[in-house]
């Protein structure tokens, strides 16, 4: 019988013991072939925590995870909460030079980190002040000098006894830190984000019932564990309702659509870009595709194009769009999976629920709903601040408990949030404010357009102009001049992207995010045309 009983959130252990108890015997992850039940599971980080212990990690020291999605990412990143530590997750991006400043920064006591990954031996990019700021360097898959191997890591937690796991478990508070997440760096040096057990597990309880996730669903996890979207909403929002996760390792459109049909996915969460390129992909019919239930989306564009073809090309009954911020655990406002279309493509749903969220105006006034301002957040979901870095947290969180978000928006006659732009990506072409996500949302209504990235670039008589960087859709043909023709019927003149550039693709980032900063480095300089 289904267990009904209202969850009562404490801390990341708390509620993984729980969830053994509800869901058992269920599939909580399947890995390429490997099946861990909730009890399994529950079983396998409390084993890891007796090895953190036994390596001598203490309560709330930091403990670094460098791999991609996997089993054993999930059994470390819950074990790491049962020793009392504290998580910091790292791109499997980064080189030598970036895990050493967060090494350093975050004072990591010990590393879990993949061996080979894309070609790469990770464990071989760390630097000499890495590895002498780790006590103890874990690797998943054969192990080097001065390293230990995964099994015999687990081995060695036998000298741990169930009891002193316990009694770090007993220690934790709703308010204790759980995970330090870094921020993206995009506009300077990244920033630690301290966020609670209490507060992350309750933001992600009602992200599930706001986008729909149930008890049974296959939820196949493409952004990264180290990402807020991959861990929190992938991982904890799965295990919460009773689902089984499906690790994916690397984004590739193909595989995720061979995925799809052979383990039969329900749910796929990611952002736009990864149904664009599923989308894209010249045999996506070829492919079963009829487990898809539900597609979760958010943090960048998503045209009403693009959910028509979501539910009509690639099957999903429902999708959502939702808004966050790594500061705010990842979340901050979300659509509900069942909203009309224009809700969904349009606006980025009501806030969540028990926080308010607003338009604020630069003199610190709350503006009226469908005015258009700094958008900022107060709650129990912020964070708790910056590591070590108070006068950023100043700057962020304001006297009055305001978040500032950088970013610009309004609250709709609906109660919805509509996200215009971030403050830094919005340029000023003849005196007019341009938001490149508005300019990209009607440029995506264009039938050969598959995708769509803008940026402003300086312009000697404008001030600045807008470049169009266009991935077209399977089949169809269009020439930038004849976009920009179309645009010029379709918007506003100062909208209209002076230059088209026609690619096969568009940077990304390992969430799936389209890299703008390196599009606008590459345009700045380049004549404006239509070709």
């Amino acid at each position: 019988m289904p267990d009904n009983r209202p969850w009562q959130f404490t801390t990341l252990p708390a509620f993984l013991a729980e969830a053994a108890v509800r869901y058992g015997d269920a599939p909580a992850v399947e890995d390429h072939g490997r099946v861990l039940s909730y009890r399994e599971l529950h079983a396998a980080a409390r084993g890891c925590a007796r090895a953190l212990i036994a390596a001598g990690v203490g309560p709330g020291e930091r403990v670094m995870l460098w791999a991609p999605n996997s089993a054993e990412w999930i059994i470390a990143g819950f074990g790491i909460a049962c020793a009392g530590a504290v998580m910091i997750p790292v791109s499997t991006r980064f080189k030598g030079a970036e895990v050493e400043d967060l090494a350093l920064r975050g004072r990591a006591r010990l590393m879990i980190a993949v061996g080979e990954f894309l070609g790469v031996r990770h464990p071989d990019l760390l630097t000499p002040a890495t590895r002498a700021q780790l006590g103890c360097l874990v690797v998943l898959g054969q192990a080097g000098a001065g390293e230990i191997g995964w099994e015999a890591f687990l081995a060695a937690g036998a000298a741990t006894s169930e009891t002193a796991v316990d009694a770090r478990i007993a220690a934790l508070t709703p308010q204790t830190v759980c995970d330090i997440l870094f921020t993206s760096g995009t506009t300077g040096r990244s920033k630690g984000v301290l966020y609670a057990h209490g507060q992350f597990l309750q933001v992600v309880h009602d992200w599930t019932g706001r986008v729909g996730l149930i008890r049974g669903d296959r939820t196949l996890v493409i952004p990264p564990f180290f990402h807020a979207f991959g861990w929190r909403g992938g991982v904890v929002g799965s295990l919460i309702v009773g689902a089984t996760i499906l690790p994916h390792r690397a984004y590739d459109a193909g595989e995720v659509l061979a995925r799809v049909a052979a383990d039969r996915v329900s749910v796929i969460p990611g952002p736009p870009a990864i149904f664009q390129g599923m989308l894209n992909h010249p045999q996506m019919a070829a492919f079963d595709r009829t487990s898809l239930r539900l597609g979760i989306t958010g943090g960048a564009v998503i045209p009403a194009v693009l959910v028509r073809r979501m539910k009509d090309d690639l099957g999903f009954a429902g999708v959502c769009n939702g808004y966050g911020l790594t500061e705010c655990g990842g979340y901050g406002a979300m659509c509900r999976h069942d909203d009309a279309i224009e809700t969904i493509a349009n606006t980025a749903g009501p806030p969540m629920p028990g926080i308010e969220l607003e338009a604020m105006a630069p003199d610190g006034r709350i503006l009226p709903q469908g005015q258009t301002g700094e958008i900022v957040i107060r709650g129990y979901i912020v964070m708790q601040g910056y590591l070590d870095d108070p006068d950023a947290t100043a700057r962020t969180i304001d006297a009055g408990g305001w978040l500032h978000t950088g970013d610009v928006g309004r609250i709709d006659a609906a109660g919805n949030l509509v996200i215009e732009d971030r403050l830094k990506d919005m340029y000023i072409c003849g005196g007019f404010n341009c938001y490149p996500a508005e300019i990209e949302r009607m440029l995506s209504d264009h039938p050969a357009i598959g995708q769509v990235a803008v940026v402003g670039v300086p312009d000697d008589r404008l001030g600045e102009v807008g470049r169009a960087f266009v991935v077209l859709r399977p089949g169809t043909a269009a020439t930038g001049a004849e976009i920009i023709g179309w645009a010029r019927r379709q918007m506003a003149n100062y909208k209209v992207p002076r230059a088209v550039e026609i690619r096969a693709g568009l940077p990304v980032s390992a969430q799936g995010k389209v890299l703008k900063r390196l599009l606008r480095a590459e345009a700045l300089g380049q004549g404006a045309d239509g070709g």
